[in-house]
């Protein structure tokens, strides 16, 4: 037994390596990439504390170069997942009464794996795998994960188990700050490993056991980032990793009375499916599910006629193009005044074709592949409908000989509603529409209204009056909302992440808002003399000795 209040301070964010020509830990990454790329990797479920290999196998192969075969994954069938589940019950009967500081030592030290000697491991898994450049890699799979870990272990100390009610004379309140009841699903997508990372892992923190589903184009970093957590000394059945059929898994799992939460970050019309799927199955929970997702985005940046161009200029080059706009807050439309336009459309159009595309090994690319070739032909879709139906300024062009290249391309929509201003399209895609500067709101309601998403948003303006005026009209637009910034680059517990509308149920990821919601907090009243006497003080013929609590007797006179 331990007589310990633990401290923990709060954490500063991981500082992000620039890999800067010469630097030894661009050295380091350089020889772990090219170490990995040689390899072939056998890549397993993760099971109750061991790897099963199933024998479904798929291939893992970049992005960028399809000769490079990174390895093969084994895909859960419905006996392993049968197997995860028995061990994730067995595990929550511990895990869920283990004190919070050993829980949150698991998480500790994973983080330190992760900043230090996991960081190239899973850096270079998510360059080979996802088609990342070195810095796209490092603020997600290193930094940011790091930070969802040793912050995530803050917030629950600090914010949740010391948020405690008052207790007046006579009286100890507490809220014990109870698990949920049964299994989360985490539901995690290829273009963050972070949130692969951070999906499983909040609900464990907070003392669950999560069912890990992967995307299948993640897997080769996700995987990775298993092995980090175990190194950690993650209880066997805490997390269970099963990669596989999205369909078949999702069925398998919502139809189980104890399933407890679903952790999402996907596409909104899966999201729709999967909420379908558990308002259906209602009747036969032990408890209604808690349902925490994040899902699409149409992001955008305003600019206002007293914005700063080059400021607008590189903010959309970074925002729009960074990881081949594979980011759920990636710029994707964008509202300009007439006066700034030929200023600000110039700029843009040479900073856009100045951009290096390749292999991510090649550290001066600024982007790379797109991830696969659903991927490919749905953006394809969208640039050759902007063609026929708008004017192309600049990119458009497309190429798979070797990898899923499409160069980064800006629209000019007349059109505040065309196809691309309007529907996600997650790929290098900025559209632009230009405005007259006499119709400033008008466009702040095309802004507001022409998309059906609310996930993140950027406005430009010198003038401070008129931030605030856009401030109010856009105010439900964007769950993150960015002045004189670009949309994109949130960090835990600085701008925690999460948007409205049809972009989720913004329960912010890097905040408590997050981890509250894999609680299910118990009120205890413990009452140190309670009372003898069933009889309140107005029903008594005399004065109650010993006050209000009636221990005495009654005194007549």
């Amino acid at each position: 037994m331990r007589n310990t209040i633990f401290r923990l301070d709060e954490p500063r964010n991981e500082a992000v390596r620039a890999y800067a020509p010469g630097a030894p830990e661009r050295a380091a990454l350089e020889r772990r990439l090219a170490a990995m790329g040689r390899e072939s990797v056998e890549i397993g479920c993760w099971v109750n504390g061991r790897e099963v290999l199933t024998g479904e196998v798929h291939e893992v192969r970049a992005p960028h170069d399809h000769g490079l075969r990174l390895g093969r994954w084994h895909a859960a069938t419905p006996e392993v997942v049968q197997e995860a589940l028995a061990g994730a019950r067995a595990a929550w009967r511990e895990w869920s009464q283990t004190p919070y500081d050993v829980r949150l030592a698991v998480f500790l030290k994973a983080a330190e794996l992760l900043a230090g000697p996991w960081r190239d491991t899973v850096n270079a898994a998510t360059m080979l795998g996802q088609s990342k450049t070195c810095y796209q890699a490092e603020i997600d799979a290193a930094c940011e994960l790091v930070d969802f870990w040793r912050i995530n272990c803050w917030l629950a100390h600090a914010k949740v188990y010391a948020d405690q009610p008052m207790s007046p004379p006579g009286q100890w309140n507490h809220l014990d700050h109870r698990p949920l009841e049964g299994f989360v699903y985490a539901v995690t997508p290829f273009n963050f490993t972070s949130i692969g990372g951070n999906l499983p892992t909040a609900p464990a923190i907070m003392g669950n056991v999560a069912l890990w589903k992967p995307s299948s184009a993640a897997v080769f970093s996700n995987y990775q980032v298993m092995r980090v957590l175990h190194e950690a000394g993650l209880p066997p059945g805490v997390i269970q990793f099963i990669p596989g059929s999205p369909r078949a898994i999702t069925a398998q799992l919502l139809s189980q009375p104890d399933f407890a939460g679903v952790h999402y970050t996907g596409s909104t019309a899966v999201f729709n499916g999967l909420w379908k799927q558990i308002a259906q199955g209602l009747d036969g929970y032990r408890s209604y599910p808690r349902i925490v997702g994040e899902t699409g985005g149409k992001d955008f940046i305003f600019v206002h006629p007293s914005a700063d161009v080059t400021a607008v200029s590189v903010a959309a080059v970074r925002g729009a193009f960074e990881y081949q706009g594979q980011k759920c807050s990636a710029a994707s439309r964008m509202y300009v005044p007439r006066s700034l336009w030929r200023a600000l459309r110039d700029d843009l159009v040479a900073r856009t074709e100045s951009l290096a595309m390749g292999d991510p090994a090649e550290f001066r690319n600024f982007l790379c592949a797109v991830i696969h070739e659903q991927a490919f032909e749905e953006i394809r879709g969208y640039v050759e409908k902007a063609r026929h139906g708008a004017r192309i300024l600049c990119g458009g062009d497309a190429d798979r000989t070797q990898g899923w290249f499409i160069r980064p391309t800006i629209v000019e929509c007349e059109d505040p509603g065309f196809v691309t201003m309007r529907e996600e399209i997650f790929g290098p895609v900025l559209s632009v529409h230009v405005y007259e500067d006499a119709r400033l709101d008008e466009a702040l309601t095309a802004c507001d209204e022409g998309s059906p998403y609310g996930l993140t948003g950027a406005v430009f303006a010198q003038d401070r009056l008129a931030v605030e005026a856009m401030a109010r009209r856009l105010r439900h637009a964007a769950g993150n909302f960015y002045i004189n910034d670009k949309p994109t680059g949130a960090v835990v517990n600085q701008q925690p992440f999460g948007g409205a509308r049809a972009s989720g149920t913004d329960d912010k990821a890097g905040g408590v808002q997050n981890l509250l919601r894999w609680v299910a907090p118990r009120t205890v009243k413990e009452t140190f003399l309670p009372p003898h006497d069933h009889r309140y003080p107005h029903q008594q013929d005399g004065q109650v000795e010993g006050g209000p609590g009636g221990r005495g007797r009654v005194s007549r006179t």
